[in-house]
């Protein structure tokens, strides 16, 4: 999981500790409707995993272990399952399940205490006020226990704070004498080189402290399950949006109207609060089939709803699946929202995923009052399934 530890640091050769970090190669699964999500991990084989060959060194527990497994890793697993989720609350972790000389790595930071661990998660506490949601925790190996993680973090110094998104595992090492984790070893799926000091991890953590001002209002909910070097995948809450026809992806046709009806040009006169962002969708392989919505307030139920005073304008409920994103700053024009749903669609289908026809765009600024440099814009593409390893 991301830290805080920036500073210059001596790069030496990393002891052994006790944990394996091979790679999980059970699976398992977890569907919902329409869409399905399948959680399962990579195969050690796969030359996507060879970059993990360098932590597979910090295990000496195959070597010295006992014929026979004595540790409940099951009911360790279990454990981490009520656990974890208190890693930045004020209960905190149950420091008596580590070792005193448990080694922490990531790719920018290391601790070889119990004491430096939990300083460290103190830290990202004061700095960051992280948000960290546990997907999954299973038995890769004798010894050892991998998790899959999303923390989302806000660097509280800067005036913007700007948020900081990691998603990866964690690789636990159980120690075969006494039952208890003796190490603890983090991938991150934005960078290739997880291997400390990572200078790629150092420039991950830097770029995402860039300007993005949007505004303080309501958007539509999600969960990011997974963040790499080019897309974030996240899974939408169901959500109601007020639309009517469009012109382009970049273009602001139908804006009135579908303003008009929060505004109050509705059956009832209801005045609706303001929502960002502002989302343009083409359903079409050529992005001409275009509507523009806007969202409207969580609370709402669409049963409830006055009615639109114009015939053009309608409601709809967007069931909750999950998109890719590419979040991008700028005027999005349409030949760079053309430009960036490509790539997009290259990367997710690079990746083995499956993307739908067609996107959306999401607008979270007025282009009147915002610096072009600090607009936050998105591509977003449904997925039809996502496999969360």
């Amino acid at each position: 999981m991301a830290t805080t530890h920036l500073t210059t640091q001596i790069l030496r050769q990393t002891p052994p500790v006790c944990g394996s970090c091979r790679r999980a190669t059970t699976t398992g699964t977890s569907s919902s409707s329409p869409l399905t999500i399948t959680f399962k991990t990579r195969k050690e084989s796969s030359p996507k995993n060879q970059k993990f060959k360098w932590a597979r060194k910090l295990s000496l527990v195959e070597q010295s272990s006992p014929s026979k497994p004595t540790v409940d890793v099951e009911g360790l697993a279990t454990f981490l399952y009520d656990d974890l989720p208190h890693l930045f609350d004020d209960q905190g972790i149950d420091r008596t399940a580590y070792d005193e000389q448990v080694k922490f790595r990531d790719p920018i930071t290391k601790h070889d205490t119990i004491s430096g661990y939990l300083f460290n998660i103190s830290l990202l506490k004061v700095l960051f006020r992280p948000l960290f949601q546990l997907h999954w925790v299973k038995q890769t190996g004798p010894y050892e226990i991998t998790t899959r993680w999303t923390m989302v973090m806000k660097f509280m110094p800067l005036p913007w704070k700007p948020e900081l998104v990691f998603t990866g595992t964690s690789v636990m090492g159980i120690n075969p004498n006494n039952g208890k984790f003796c190490s603890h070893v983090d991938f991150w799926d934005s960078i290739e080189n997880n291997e400390y000091f990572s200078l790629e991890g150092l420039w991950d953590v830097f770029r995402q402290l860039r300007v993005y001002k949007t505004p303080d209002l309501e958007t539509p909910r999600y969960q990011i399950l997974k963040r790499t070097a080019n897309y974030e995948v996240r899974k939408y809450e169901p959500f109601i949006v007020v639309e009517t026809i469009g012109e382009k992806l970049s273009g602001s046709n139908g804006f009135n109207a579908v303003a008009g009806y929060i505004f109050g040009k509705n059956s009832t006169t209801e005045k609706i609060p303001m929502t960002t962002p502002v989302f343009t969708q083409a359903l079409d392989p050529e992005l001409s089939d275009v509507s523009i919505q806007i969202v409207l307030p969580s609370e709402k139920d669409i049963s409830s709803l006055p009615d639109p005073s114009q015939e053009t304008v309608k409601l709809r409920k967007v069931e909750g699946e999950v998109a890719a994103a590419l979040k991008f700053s700028g005027k999005p024009t349409e030949d760079v929202v053309r430009e960036k749903e490509k790539a997009l669609r290259s990367n997710l289908m690079k990746d083995g995923l499956k993307p739908r026809m067609g996107c959306m765009l999401a607008r979270y600024n007025d282009p009147g009052r915002t610096w072009s440099f600090t607009m936050r814009n998105e591509v977003l593409i449904w997925l039809e399934e996502f496999p969360l390893d």
